[in-house]
């Protein structure tokens, strides 16, 4: 059971360790969309072009999404230490 935050300092770090714990839940979740477009895309529908350039634009999108969750899970954790030491 978790305790209840007393004040704003305590109450923020509940909120940042709550992030702290979906982000790498998101990440899986990136990662798995991920392999599932290359298999579709070079594996399963090797001879079908269209599906393969559409399976390229989703994985462009999804290297995309991992830069931008990598940036910000930084970002939060550099303003977490800068903030709350």
């Amino acid at each position: 059971m978790t305790e209840t935050p007393t004040n704003f300092k305590s109450l923020v770090a509940g909120i940042i360790d709550f992030i702290n714990l979906l982000i790498p839940l998101l990440f899986a979740a990136v990662f798995v969309f991920l392999m599932w477009k290359i298999i579709d895309a070079w594996i399963i529908n090797v001879g079908d072009e269209s599906k393969r350039s559409e399976g390229k634009m989703y994985i462009v999108a999804a290297v995309v999404a991992f830069v931008i969750m990598l940036s910000a899970w930084g970002i939060v954790a550099l303003l977490r230490n800068a903030v709350f030491g």
